[in-house]
């Protein structure tokens, strides 16, 4: 059984994602995003102790200006 919270935020709406909420959000693998955020100064990625967090409007930007990743 898998239990939803009831006042879950939804994930279009979360200023910051973790990696398995972005993988699916933006449609780009855990591995792909993990490389890309161990990347010094990083400038979509917020360091909460060992967790990175994406932060999601930062990550859009530089999708939007990015050819590849």
């Amino acid at each position: 059984m898998i239990l939803v919270a009831v006042n879950s935020v939804p994930i279009w709406e979360k200023a910051n994602l973790n990696l398995e909420e972005a993988a699916a959000y933006f449609g780009i693998g855990i591995n792909k995003l993990r490389d890309m955020t161990n990347e010094n100064n990083c400038p979509f990625v917020l360091w909460n102790g060992n967790k990175r967090l994406i932060k999601r409007r930062a990550f859009e930007r530089f999708l939007d200006s990015s050819y590849s990743i």
